[in-house]
């Protein structure tokens, strides 16, 4: 972990682009961002930097991340605050700090760099690590679990759903036999069994042969699909009027499920052929992208991560209809 301590300078990916979206809502004394995937603290960073009259409330299900940013941010005082949760709680952590509403949400979704850079997280598959993957780990079943308890059918739905594997069904009869002989603990045997699996000219082409697989485990052993579902509803819910809510996605489930809920919530409900908009049918949210915006071919050489990335952003422009809306998780 000491390493990872050392290397806060990682840049994130569209860092300026995501700035200057949230800056409008930013620009007043006591606004809030919460930033949902904090991760090293790097989006934070920036926002509290430019704008100076802005807080943040970081929230991140990784103890570790939350750690070394609040090191990170330190400096900023009491600008910043650090939240232990998932970030489909956002309903919660903010009647735990007696918010009602803020001004700006913050999802950079998928895995971070810490989490990458860290061998005994199980993220990475170019060198061989324990097979967890858990972004919060002191808790919940790790990948191995995953691949020595699954019947073949649920491991081919996730390696297809999640990971777009073209092979699902091949590898998921191996995992299978292969746990058999012995479980999976560690990442070098089941990268050994995908080069096997997967043909030689599907290897060459697509990137690495381990990406989708491990993509695929990630994905399910954090629930990330489910927990986004309900966390851009909730984040859509918590914003006041001016505020905006910022997503950047890199798989396409992600993307297609921000644009669904982005498209829901600014969707005017009149009927097409009315000839005028009744007052107060306006819709409460607008679109402040114009569709996903992408990463330049400039900031994909100086990051890679950036290629598959996509950008949305929505603004809230009239009141709540409904003050008591948020959705709750069990909550009474």
């Amino acid at each position: 972990m000491s390493e990872s301590r050392n290397r806060p300078s990682h840049v994130p990916v569209l860092l300026d682009r995501v700035v200057a979206l949230l800056t409008p809502a930013l620009d007043h004394p006591d606004s809030v961002l919460v930033d949902c995937t904090l991760g090293l603290g790097g989006h934070s960073e920036a926002v509290l930097e430019r704008c100076g009259l802005a807080r943040v409330i970081g929230v991140d299900r990784d103890q570790h991340a939350l750690a070394m940013a609040g090191e990170r941010l330190a400096p900023y005082g009491d600008r910043f605050t650090g939240v232990h949760a998932v970030y489909d709680e956002i309903p919660d952590v903010l009647d735990d700090l007696g918010l009602s509403s803020v001004d700006g949400v913050l999802f950079d979704l998928g895995v971070s760099s810490m989490q990458l850079d860290v061998r005994e997280r199980g993220f990475a598959y170019a060198e061989d690590a324990p097979l967890d993957m858990r972004m919060d780990d002191s808790t919940g079943p790790t990948a191995a679990d995953v691949l020595n308890t699954y019947p073949t059918g649920e491991l081919v739905r996730i390696l297809k759903e999640y990971g777009e594997e073209r092979f699902a069904r091949k590898i998921a009869r191996a995992v299978v036999r292969e746990r058999e002989k012995e479980p999976f603990t560690m990442s070098a045997r089941l990268v050994e069994l995908l080069y096997a699996e997967i043909p030689a000219p599907a290897r060459r082409t697509g990137g690495h042969p381990a990406k989708r697989t491990f993509q695929a485990l990630r994905m399910e052993v954090n629930d990330e699909l489910a927990v986004l579902r309900r966390a851009i509803p909730a984040a859509i819910d918590a914003i006041g009027v001016g505020g905006r809510v910022v997503v950047e996605s890199y798989h396409s489930l992600e993307d297609r499920l921000v644009k669904r809920a982005f498209t829901e919530a600014t969707r005017l409900d009149v009927p097409e052929d009315l000839p005028f908009v009744p007052e107060g049918a306006e819709p409460s949210l607008r679109l402040v992208t114009r569709g996903a915006e992408v990463a330049s071919e400039h900031e994909i050489e100086q990051n890679p991560r950036a290629a598959s990335v996509r950008l949305r952003a929505v603004e809230r422009t009239r009141p709540r209809t409904t003050p008591s809306s948020k959705p709750s998780r069990g909550v009474a």
